[in-house]
């Protein structure tokens, strides 16, 4: 509880009965008072429950709980949620509309039950042995329990430097921290624990109607952010100044007091690769308390060792970074913060999914549509990037993945690449979808959480709580529901949410094409003097070589061509010194 108290600054509270401990740290979101606090336990004291994370329809579900009798005697989500348990049993879950994970210990029967909600927007980290099973919000404080050093885990190195990819199954980067999957529940019962699946997306989906119109949209969408806006603290959003963000601003400033908006972005010099200042200047005026940051080469240095820490795993990214300068601007202004996080699954807003929608179209048949669609894609974007992805995806499983090693300059040490380049998971999980739809609920399966995972330790580590209203469950199944058309068509991503947003969204950025979200200028930030000291001491480092994972000299060698301008490997040149650093710090 010590080493994650920055997620629960305002409160805490250990319960201990036998074999079981349940402790707790609290951040204050409804209902301050000290009715919230946790462990709580039941009307009756046969249940106990610590709970992360919020149940948005609280509010509907008190009430139907006080129809069937209850005394509800709080304002917090949390004793409608044990409640709830009592009524339902484990089915609660599927009365919930919200981000979760929780554990409910039966005194009665001495058994526990534990859940992680639909998409994973909030963690639930195990370590499960002979001789006790614990969990955590986090990964390190489970370390306390360790009488050694953890041990990576080298599969999921393989795929975070082949394919840029983490947290597409239960393991962690240590291999003896598992996680709860998104969907999944656990009970422990007589010493024995069994894990299973409580939501199945694809099943969910195939029993929904999709939406018929952008004004049917734009309700439940509305609808979606009203609920994430239930908070008895200040809210903000984080502004990109892309789509998704945008929306979610526009739709509280038509339908919500704007006078108590918040927003917080990361811009950079005109120009520089990841600055939006020009859209998100659209809101000046329209929105009364704006705030930016500038991350940049010296603030990530001086951030590295904190940032490291805080992850606990590899990023393969400098994204994320920005989002925790965001972060770090927040705090002290808001404790809930509102993003676009979802928007681009749900919609297929990465430029891949141009990619599958051709290859759904080749195997119709439908020649003409498809040439259509290239060319109109060729004529927007001025680039053969969907192309390319179309083509990669029509290649087999092998093939996929030494593509994916050659982009990678080759730079692995021959004997780590033999031992798991053909183990498949993600070539086949990800890049092996059948359809376009398929590849949609593969990215909600396989994709999404390491982004909400990032999202969570950044903000939590700033006593922060981050919310995703594009991952209300009921927008989520009616959108993977929906006609492709709808989806996207004509070279443009989101045409259902673009028209929703018609009258309501800035035109500028409502009709813009290109795709940025918190990106950051790393190729720049790595030919700084700072950076290049950084990275030369890690690659010529004695450990670094030592790891047997990257060839060092193939390593410098791309290094210096960057340096040089021939080339941008700063994507590369980040994994290689986050990985050595991840090693130094909690392995070695």
């Amino acid at each position: 509880m010590r080493i994650m108290k920055h997620r629960g600054p305002d409160d805490e509270g250990i319960f201990i009965n036998g074999k079981v401990g349940l402790g707790f740290v609290r951040l204050s979101i409804i209902d301050l008072s000290p009715a919230g606090h946790q462990p709580m336990h039941s009307f009756d004291n046969r249940y106990v429950v610590v709970f992360n994370g919020e149940i948005y329809n609280y509010v509907e579900i008190r009430n139907e709980l006080k129809n069937k009798g209850y005394s509800i005697n709080t304002n917090t989500d949390t004793e409608v949620l044990l409640n709830s348990y009592i009524e339902w049993g484990e089915d609660c879950t599927n009365h919930f509309n919200g981000m979760f994970s929780f554990i409910i210990y039966d005194k009665l029967n001495h058994s526990v039950f534990g859940v992680r909600d639909r998409f994973g927007i909030k963690p639930f980290y195990y370590i499960k042995t002979n001789e006790y099973f614990a969990f955590c919000s986090e990964i390190p404080p489970l370390f306390s329990l360790l009488n050694k050093k953890p041990t990576p885990n080298y599969q999921s190195i393989f795929d975070f430097l082949v394919f840029n990819r983490t947290d597409q199954t239960e393991k962690t980067f240590f291999t003896e921290v598992l996680k709860l999957q998104h969907g999944h529940k656990l009970l422990i019962d007589d010493g024995r624990v069994s894990i299973s699946k409580w939501y199945d997306l694809k099943e969910s989906v195939s029993k929904t109607i999709g939406f018929d119109s952008p004004k049917e949209y734009k309700e439940l969408f509305t609808s979606a952010i009203a609920l994430h806006l239930r908070s008895d603290v200040p809210v903000g959003v984080c502004l990109s100044g892309g789509l998704d963000s945008s929306s979610i601003v526009s739709v509280i400033i038509e339908n919500h007091t704007k006078e108590a908006l918040n927003t917080f972005s990361a811009v950079y010099n005109k120009g520089q690769k990841g600055d939006e200042t020009d859209f998100i200047n659209e809101y000046k005026g329209l929105v009364k308390n704006m705030y930016f940051i500038t991350p940049d080469a010296d603030t990530l240095s001086k951030d590295l060792s904190t940032f490291v820490k805080l992850h606990a795993e590899p990023i393969p990214g400098t994204s994320p970074y920005a989002q925790y300068k965001v972060m770090k601007l927040a705090k002290g202004k808001v404790v809930v913060t509102l993003d676009g996080q979802g928007a681009d699954e749900q919609f297929g807003g990465y430029h891949y999914f141009f990619g599958f929608r051709y290859k759904d179209l080749l195997k119709e048949l439908r020649i003409l549509k498809l040439f259509s669609e290239i060319y109109s894609y060729l004529k927007l974007h001025k680039s053969f990037l969907a192309i390319k992805y179309f083509l990669y995806l029509m290649l087999p499983e092998r093939l996929r993945t030494r593509l994916r090693l050659i982009d990678n300059g080759s730079s692995l040490m021959p004997d780590f690449e033999n031992s798991y380049k053909f183990r498949y998971g993600i070539s086949r999980n990800i890049y092996g979808s059948k359809s376009f739809k398929d590849a949609l609920l593969d990215h909600f399966e396989f994709k999404m959480e390491h982004l909400l995972k990032w999202e969570d330790l950044n903000s939590m580590h700033f006593s922060i709580e981050a919310r995703v209203p594009f991952l209300d469950y009921r927008l989520v199944e009616k959108v993977l529901a929906t006609n492709s058309e709808l989806l996207i068509t004509g070279g443009i991503v989101k045409p259902l949410l673009r028209e929703a947003m018609k009258g309501l969204l800035p035109e500028k950025i409502r009709l813009r094409r290109d795709k940025i979200g918190f990106g950051t200028p790393e190729d720049e930030w790595f030919r700084t003097p700072t950076w290049q000291a950084i990275i030369e001491e890690i690659l010529s480092s004695q450990s670094f070589k030592n790891r047997k994972l990257v060839n060092p000299k193939i390593a410098l060698s791309r290094y210096r061509k960057h340096l040089e301008g021939k080339i941008d490997c700063a994507a590369e040149i980040w994994k290689w010194i986050h990985l050595e650093l991840w090693f130094r710090e909690f392995i070695d």
